[in-house]
């Protein structure tokens, strides 16, 4: 049996098999003024810094950014790197849309 745990069981000719989903693309964010590939969380919150984000709060599996101006949005990232899900690019690059896009590995 397959220990990943990532899949669907189903019933083929009266036997129970485990599917795995198909593989998917991996997402890269990339810093589109410099067309820079983020590799690390202290990269991402130094260009996200220069944007205006500072922390804003941290714990042993995420940081929290804000921006300086007060406003209420918020940047979640696991501090993690792999941990970082195109979920989180996503957020980042609705937030500053003129400075990240999410594209295929």
């Amino acid at each position: 049996m397959s220990g990943s745990g990532a899949g669907v069981w189903v019933f083929r000719n009266g036997v129970m098999q485990l599917e795995q989903p198909a593989a998917t693309s991996r997402k890269v964010l990339v810093y589109t003024p410099m067309n820079e590939v983020v590799r690390s969380v202290e990269a991402l919150e130094r260009r996200l810094g220069s944007l205006g984000w500072e922390r804003y709060y941290e714990n042993r599996h995420i940081v929290q950014l804000h921006k300086r101006d007060g406003g209420a949005d918020l940047i979640t990232i696991p501090r993690d790197f792999a941990s970082l899900r195109s979920t989180h690019m996503y957020d980042v690059v609705f937030k500053n849309r003129d400075h990240f896009k999410v594209v295929d590995a």
